[in-house]
């Protein structure tokens, strides 16, 4: 029989998250600091809206873009939020979380052999996704000593012929930096210049301590070369939700729905009801997050300076990504250890991408108790060692 399973798939290395989470499941008094998902409930309103949606019969298909009333709440919400204003009738998309969103844009926008830039350490998804859309992924590997944000001159050294897209994800994940206004527009002319396209992956938009979230699809020039893409699993406390969506010129946006039509329908629909409440009614509770996101991001740093472990300060998402190299092993080396020898999971930096190397990724999207106890089983680790 001729082999079933397609080489591209087959070549793709499975996430360097999901291994040790596997075993915490199956570890007693484990703990895990290293999952991105909000430990808050979805605010009760939103849960309402989605139980009385459904209590309503409103279980049927909606338009492949989504829910009218959603694209139309997403349009207002970004000009208030981000200055941005994508047309609700042919410029927005309600996806299945934001992980769609990042395949379907790849997938439209690539053809095999254009190189897809991405900044690393990353989020999981984007190398895979641009080789399952025959796209030759380059890493563009970023620095601790400059808070890993992209500069100008990295972005330069990394442009051939063949690149296409830049992929941005600021707020980031796993580092927590952040790109403000001033230094997203050095990168702008770069793009311009060279005729790339960016996908700014802003998922972590509303979660920012000290400053305001700034998209690159907000200066001149930028609108019709990015794709936007957002939802509702971080800052609405919404993952299991599985609502995303996209915002793009109309030209790339028609492939997009086109492809989604085909491999998805359409969103979630109790979720897209529930969603509109978010966006409509949700801000108080959003910012009472993020308070409570910032006081565990300060207790962190603080435990961290105490215990002499390097970490640089990140303005955004939920994530800490302090350094291990004082302690001589590999990233990989000092998670299994701690896991196995004191029951605390952390995600070691080189899931993220090769420039991880040397760091691990605690998330913050947990009570401060078990903060606590987390940093009680680190810090007798090291003292071990």
């Amino acid at each position: 029989m001729r082999d079933a399973l397609s080489k591209k798939i087959v070549d793709i290395e499975p996430s360097g998250i999901r291994k040790f989470f596997d075993i915490v499941s199956e570890m007693p008094d484990a703990i895990s600091l290293g999952v991105g998902e909000p430990d808050f409930d979805t605010p009760y309103r939103v849960r309402e809206e989605g139980i009385y949606s459904l209590e309503k019969g409103r279980t049927f298909y909606t338009s492949n873009a989504g829910l009218k009333e959603l694209r139309d709440e997403i349009s207002r919400y970004i000009a208030r939020k981000y200055n941005l204003n994508y047309s609700a009738e042919d410029e927005i998309m309600v996806t299945v979380g934001g992980s769609e969103a990042i395949d379907v844009a790849l997938r439209c926008m690539v053809d095999p052999g254009d190189e897809v830039l991405i900044p690393q350490p990353c989020y999981v998804s984007y190398v895979p996704c641009a080789v399952m859309a025959d796209a030759k992924p380059v890493a563009i590997e970023l620095k601790a000593e400059n808070e890993f944000k992209l500069t100008k001159e990295e972005l330069i050294a990394s442009i051939t012929d063949k690149t296409k897209i830049l992929i941005l994800a600021y707020p980031n994940n796993p580092t927590g930096a952040i790109m403000t206004k001033e230094e997203l527009a050095e990168l702008v002319p770069v793009i311009i210049d060279n005729d790339l396209y960016v996908i700014s992956d802003e998922i972590y938009s509303e979660l920012t301590y000290g400053s305001r979230h700034c998209s690159i699809a907000s200066f001149p020039g930028m609108k019709e070369r990015t794709v936007v893409i957002n939802g509702f699993s971080k800052a609405f406390a919404m993952t299991g939700w599985r609502l995303g969506y996209a915002c793009a010129p109309k030209n790339i946006m028609t492939q997009m729905i086109k492809l989604h039509q085909f491999a998805i329908m359409c969103a979630p629909t109790n979720s897209q009801f529930a969603a509109v409440e978010a966006m409509r009614n949700c801000d108080d509770e959003v910012g009472k997050m993020v308070e409570a996101y910032d006081q565990r991001r300060r207790f962190l740093l603080n435990a961290f300076k105490e215990m002499g472990i390097e970490c640089f300060e990140p303005y955004g998402a939920f994530y800490v990504f302090p350094s291990i190299k004082k302690f001589g092993m590999t990233s990989d080396e000092f998670a299994n250890r701690l896991l196995f020898e004191q029951k605390l999971a952390v995600v070691p930096g080189t899931a993220f991408g090769a420039s991880g190397e040397g760091f691990v990724r605690i998330s913050y999207a947990y009570s401060v108790e078990k903060l606590k106890a987390g940093l009680e089983r680190i810090e007798n680790f090291i003292k071990n060692l």
